[in-house]
């Protein structure tokens, strides 16, 4: 059986390096925060200010849930945003990439595709067999993101959470299998016609 969680390593490619989240990474990540639309579908409220961004960051390093990633774009040595694996209860061998974020000038850019291909290959070296990610049923461009990486929708947990306006959160579940990436992979990192 798998380790419950993968060690904090480096992971580098191409566009990206992620890094084992740590606190020198604030000042950046609350340069990169500050749009209230990164913040829209998520529980955390939009950082205010860069002791804002160090207590989220310190929450994520302190939770054992969790092992959190800087998102550093190479190109300028910039932590963008944020990205992580999640214990997954209920399921061996599972492991759920979660609580990813990006600034706002990186969407629709290589860096998700990238960023899910390091997650993805490391998580399925390590002996991982099962790969959840999920989102909030209002954000249809992270489902679109999900699904064009190979994510297979499982279904919806309803009432999941509670919002930060009182409403509750659905929370549609994806996940890919170790045997169905290899394909996957190949289709993401193909050179385009």
């Amino acid at each position: 059986m798998t380790a419950k969680l993968p060690a904090p390593v480096v992971l580098d490619g191409r566009v990206v390096r992620l890094e084992p989240l740590a606190p020198g990474h604030v000042p950046d990540l609350f340069l990169a925060a500050s749009d209230e639309e990164i913040w829209r579908h998520r529980p955390e409220p939009t950082p205010r200010t860069e002791d804002d961004t160090r207590r989220l960051v310190d929450k994520l390093i302190a939770d054992p849930r969790t092992t959190q990633f800087a998102v550093v774009f190479k190109e300028t040595g910039q932590a963008i945003g944020s990205t992580g694996y999640w214990e997954v209860d209920g399921f061996d061998e599972s492991v759920e990439i979660g609580s990813t974020w990006y600034g706002r000038a990186y969407w629709r850019t290589a860096v998700n595709t990238e960023c899910k291909v390091l997650l993805l290959d490391h998580a399925f070296s390590l002996g991982f067999v099962r790969v959840v990610l999920k989102t909030d049923i209002r954000n249809l461009r992270s489902q679109a993101a999900i699904e064009r990486i190979g994510g297979v929708r499982e279904g919806v947990l309803r009432r999941q959470y509670l919002r930060r306006d009182g409403t509750w959160r659905d929370s549609p579940y994806y996940s890919i299998l170790d045997d169905e990436w290899p394909a996957h992979r190949a289709r993401l990192l193909a050179p385009r016609q």
